[in-house]
């Protein structure tokens, strides 16, 4: 079973006590998002969790309390962009951020650390040669503590098209995303990073990028030195490369106030989410009440066994 802490929210930053917490009692309820009164179970036993996959913007609070995490395998997809407090409203400065990535990779390794640049988005000061410089900035700033970056481009989803529209973003056009991956691709190149995009139809392998599986079953069997029987998820978008996997997270409940999110579409929700939060509890943000039905969940290893 592989673990997603999440892409609902982020955990490292803001929850990273109650996941530990539930690390330790080895188990977690997770709401259902198409109907919140079905709860599952899961069992969190190291002999059933082959890997956890971090997605995060801020590691940082959970980083002196990894070795609580010593049974089991892990890596961080960590979030890098160069925006002011106008788009990411919430997060450390930028070098701040920079240094975090590189005393986390100096903790757990290169290959378990890898840096995303994204979304890309355009605007009267966001503009190409803008993200090509600051790419560059930090490509440098991390080329010896992560092997790969991953992008992708703006998404204008419902719930943020009033934000969108007050910075003026628009969706890329194929010229636009193209003349990006090729700045991109030169710089990460230069800095012996490979380089792909999450969940992007568009083909630039011209300039050796690929499509990413950002749970990925590769990754995942070479941390733990065994094959794994990993499949794709069905329930991502069909440009989404990752395995299945299971995520803990709950949506509305994200604190870094960034304007294209699209786990945030409701604010009354969140307040009331993040008022509810409680570390001891086994739901993220969320009790336990009489009209909701827990049901455990069937997990097993996806590591293969040859004997």
């Amino acid at each position: 079973m592989i673990i997603s802490a999440s892409r609902r929210t982020d955990i490292p930053a803001y929850f990273s006590e109650w996941f530990l917490n539930r690390i330790e009692a080895q188990y977690a309820y997770v709401r259902n998002p198409m109907n919140i009164r079905q709860v599952s179970s899961i069992s969190l036993s190291p002999e059933l969790v082959d890997c956890i996959v971090f997605w995060s913007k801020n590691p940082r609070p959970l980083m002196d309390r990894l070795e609580q995490l010593h049974n089991y395998m892990y890596y961080f997809q960590f979030t890098l962009n160069a925006y002011g407090k106008e788009i990411e409203q919430n997060l450390p400065a930028l070098d701040e951020r920079i240094n975090t990535f590189q005393v986390l990779s100096e903790k757990i390794g290169r290959q378990r650390v890898i840096w995303r640049y994204d979304p890309v988005l355009l605007n009267d000061r966001y503009t190409i040669s803008w993200h090509a410089e600051q790419f560059n900035y930090i490509a440098c700033k991390l080329c010896r503590h992560t092997d790969k970056v991953t992008i992708s481009f703006i998404d204008l989803y419902r719930n943020i098209t009033g934000a969108a529209k007050k910075e003026n973003l628009h969706e890329l056009s194929s010229v636009q995303k193209e003349a990006i991956a090729e700045a991109f691709a030169a710089t990460a190149h230069a800095c012996g990073l490979k380089i792909d995009t999450c969940a992007e139809d568009i083909d630039l392998s011209r300039w050796q990028i690929a499509h990413a599986h950002c749970i990925d079953g590769e990754l995942i069997s070479r941390l733990l030195g065994c094959p794994v029987d990993a499949v794709k998820d069905k329930n991502q978008r069909l440009e989404c490369g990752c395995m299945t996997g299971i995520d803990l997270g709950l949506y509305n409940t994200c604190q870094n106030g960034c304007i294209y999110c699209y786990a945030n579409h409701n604010p009354t929700a969140r307040l009331r989410n993040i008022q509810a939060y409680d570390p001891a509890s086994p739901l993220l943000c969320s009790q336990l009440t009489e009209a909701d039905k827990v049901t455990e969940r069937k997990v097993k290893s996806l590591q293969y066994s040859f004997f």
